[in-house]
């Protein structure tokens, strides 16, 4: 089930089935995706090769969390002399689980004694299994070097738990540690607490992220107007299923008991809808006959509980304050007070006045006297008034213009007498003169028209006479050189002399720089009301306010003047792996700045290096841009062999590498990897793919006959070796050879043999028969022995090797 190689061990077949038992046996138990292992002991792999066979055959490389888990692996897989790799590796100076880029704490690394070791390049990690010491220790190993490999697949799915719990891996099952407040197999219910239920006068609104009365429910209560919350406002579900605190209730607020101790002579009548003297309890008061309310006869207890005014009192009601003249008498007789409501006042009057009016008065419960209050009056003379324009003093012995009133009348300031002065009430009731009459003195003309202005004159008494105004205004932009107004005077002369209409000034402009151009109009004065400037930048600025002042007619510029500023270009960054500097006369990224452009190692420019900020506030030339060096293009794959590459920012460029590796049969000639460095080129040559040699073949017997084919080189892997005997002989051995993947023949070479005889006896019967026709018997004897003695070294040679190639024997001769 686990196995890619196609030779087992018993033990391996063993354990295979053991591992389809067990996730058979979890799966009838009702345990879905149970947590299992896997591995490979034959073929093995480099690290990473390691881990891609797993991550395509189950989930990952197992990266063992704990001691129990390294104990169950360590009893569980088979021995293997070259051991197993785990996800764990070496980054950055720190040991960490692959899967998850965790640092593994220091309980939990299981390693080997004296280790692991620093020595450079040794950033994996494998496990010892079925070792005589220290099996189940860690080890740091060359991530290039080939091991087993030992995987899992997961237990913990996307949909084992829901979002509320964690999925927890256990050796051979799952479990689902629910977060607070959940509950059930996949933590995806949430606890439930007491349903709520809305107090009486009040109102509740909640929020149920997880349904209604559930862990994080939060009710807010409220009470309705007039009432006020007891208890905690807010309750919130918890994860023990109780709201935190008991629901609050609403109570009606309370006003203070009235105090009616000053409302003796009254009454008050309340009425009480919820309880005594609370929301919404009202009072009503009322006085008795002469008696009228102090303050409000309503109050209520608002919704704050608080009365709405303070409670009243009853006072007896007043008639208003009769105050009899010396000419009289008056005699009252006070119940409840002086001037009280049954108050009863009698009158009577001297000798020489007569009464008018009642001559006894009663305080009503309305607070008003029956009846007007008399008097006693002295005989009158007709009343007088001050004549117009002049004042009048008058002596009154007895009353007001009565018998013996005298009168005299004086003309005011700037008017003059026509008449008699002085008058005199007689004891008739008559005046003995008519009154005078006073006529005001006049002043000088006025010229009607005032240049850039306008003249108001108001006449008083006749036109252009004591007491006539004028006043002068001028035009909107014009101010008044003199007094604004002038007065005719009891002289009969005007106060001042007329004034004129200037216009306003605002004050002379200066350009603030070199940079700005002004250009004015006056057309008044110089800078005063009705003046204009222009304003105007040099190339490569521009204005920064009003390109127009104007003198207002309050005598102010209708804005401040303008400055010039630089032109701004568009802000530049540093290219992607380069650096960007900049600098200018008006500040950085100003007209005249200029920036300058410059790549990382490994990086060439593309584009114009330098850029200036020109008058029309852009860039010269666009922002260039680093791009990766490339390197010479590279075959895709050397003959008989594969390339695999990656390029961490463009094809073929710095920062590529390119691995290789031959096909079987093959031997790497060169580096492995090629890297492409910051100069542009690549750290090595690209190597070559070789076949292996088996070592060359040279038959020394002329009896044996050999046919040889090299489809990649001489005596090289492929290369194929056909044998055959002279006739009369037979062969013994096999008939083909050829040269493996691994750089050994198949088999040992074949011999020639005498059909039917050893080949010894049959070269001995050959010389024989030679020696009856030959005239040399004795030196073909010498010649047969010789032979037959190397031939017989040679068999033995040969017999005792059973397999031969390049790596032992550089060529094989028979």
């Amino acid at each position: 089930m686990f196995q890619e190689s196609t030779k087992l061990s018993l033990r391996e077949v063993m354990l295979t089935a053991l591992l389809i038992l067990l996730s058979q046996d979890l799966s009838s138990r009702g345990r879905a995706q149970a947590w299992s292992y896997g591995y490979s002991s034959s073929p093995i792999y480099k690290w990473l090769e390691a881990r891609q066979w797993c991550q395509q055959h189950f989930t990952d490389m197992v990266f063992i969390r704990n001691q129990e888990e390294n104990d169950y692996l360590r009893d569980l897989l088979p021995a293997n002399k070259r051991h197993y790799w785990l996800g764990i590796q070496k980054v950055e100076g720190r040991w960490i689980w692959v899967q998850s880029n965790q640092t593994i704490p220091p309980e939990a690394q299981i390693w080997a004694q004296n280790e692991p070791d620093q020595e450079r390049g040794q950033n994996c990690v494998e496990i010892y299994i079925q070792r005589k010491s220290e099996s189940g220790k860690w080890n740091n190993e060359g991530c290039h070097r080939k091991k087993g490999a030992v995987c899992y697949t997961a237990s913990c799915k996307q949909n084992s738990c829901s979002v509320h719990g964690d999925c927890v891996e256990t050796i051979g099952n799952y479990t689902c540690k629910c977060h607070p407040g959940f509950q059930g197999p996949g933590c995806e219910e949430a606890i439930e607490c007491k349903p709520l239920s809305d107090p009486e006068h009040g109102f509740r609104s909640c929020i149920d992220p997880y349904g209604p009365g559930r862990f994080n429910s939060s009710c807010r209560f409220q009470c309705d107007l007039g009432f006020q919350l007891v208890g905690v406002p807010q309750l919130q579900c918890q994860a023990s299923g109780q709201w935190h605190h008991p629901v609050p209730l609403c109570q009606a607020k309370q006003c203070l008991a009235l105090d009616d101790t000053n409302i003796t002579t009254g009454r008050v009548n309340c009425s009480n809808p919820i309880a005594p003297h609370s929301y919404n309890s009202t009072c009503k008061f009322r006085c008795n006959e002469g008696f009228e309310i102090k303050g409000q006869d309503q109050i209520r207890c608002d919704h704050m509980g608080k009365w709405t005014a303070s409670v009243p009192s009853c006072t007896v009601k007043k008639c208003p304050q009769i105050l009899f003249p010396a000419t009289g008498n008056m005699t009252c007789t006070d119940t409840l007070g002086p001037f009280t409501f049954s108050s009863r006042c009698n009158f009577t009057c001297r000798k020489g006045y007569s009464l008018a009016g009642d001559n006894t008065l009663t305080c009503l419960a309305s607070g008003k006297w029956s009846k007007p209050v008399p008097s006693c009056k002295v005989k009158q003379c007709n009343s007088l008034k001050d004549p117009p324009h002049a004042s009048m003093q008058c002596q009154h012995p007895l009353g007001v213009f009565s018998y013996s009133s005298i009168c005299s009348i004086k003309c005011n300031k700037g008017f003059h007498l026509i008449g008699t002065n002085v008058t005199k009430c007689s004891s008739q009731g008559n005046w003995s003169h008519e009154l005078p009459v006073c006529k005001a003195r006049p002043c000088p003309l006025l010229a009607e028209a005032l240049q850039h202005g306008m003249m108001n004159c108001s006449h008083l008494y006749s036109p252009y006479s004591f007491g006539s105004l004028c006043d002068f205004q001028c035009n909107e932009g014009f101010r008044l050189r003199g007094n604004q107004t002038l007065t005719c005077q009891t002289s009969g002369h005007w106060s001042q002399n007329p004034p004129s209409c200037q216009p306003v000034h605002c004050g002379a402009v200066h350009p603030l720089s070199s940079t700005l151009l002004m250009n004015c109009s006056h057309p008044l004065d110089n800078y005063s009301f009705g003046s204009q400037c222009y304003f105007t930048c040099k190339e490569g600025y521009s204005l920064n306010g009003t390109e127009e002042l104007f003198c207002s007619a309050s005598g102010f510029w209708n804005d401040s003047p303008p400055r010039c500023m630089a032109k701004r270009c568009p802000s530049l960054s540093s290219p992607s792996h380069g650096f960007s500097s900049c600098s200018g006369p008006h500040g950085k990224f100003n007209f005249g700045s200029q920036c300058t452009s410059t790549c990382d190692k490994g990086f060439i420019l593309n584009g114009t290096a330098k850029t200036e900020c020109t008058s029309l506030g852009r860039w010269s030339t666009d922002m260039p841009h680093c791009l990766a060096r490339p390197c010479p293009l590279l075959a895709e794959a050397p003959q008989h062999g594969m390339m695999n590459c990656s390029h961490l920012y463009s094809p073929y460029s710095f920062g590529s590498i390119c691995d290789f590796q031959c096909n079987e049969g093959f031997r790497l000639r060169g580096n492995q990897t090629l890297t492409c460095q910051t100069s542009g080129h690549w750290s090595q040559n690209p190597p070559s793919c070789q076949p292996v040699h088996c070592g060359a073949v040279h038959p020394l017997s002329s009896t044996l006959l050999m046919n040889c084919s090299h489809p990649l080189g001489n005596y090289s892997f492929g290369s194929q070796c056909y044998f055959t005997c002279k006739e009369g002989y037979s062969l013994n051995g096999t008939e083909e050879l050829f040269c493996s993947a691994s750089g050994f023949w198949n088999d040992s070479p074949p011999r020639c043999m005498v059909e039917g005889l050893p080949l010894g006896t049959a070269l001995l019967m050959y010389t024989g028969i030679g020696a009856a026709s030959a005239a040399v018997p004795l030196l073909l004897i010498g010649l047969a022995f010789l032979i037959v003695t190397q031939l017989k070294k040679k068999d033995s040679i040969v017999s005792d090797a059973p397999a031969w190639g390049d790596r032992e024997n550089p060529a094989f001769e028979f």
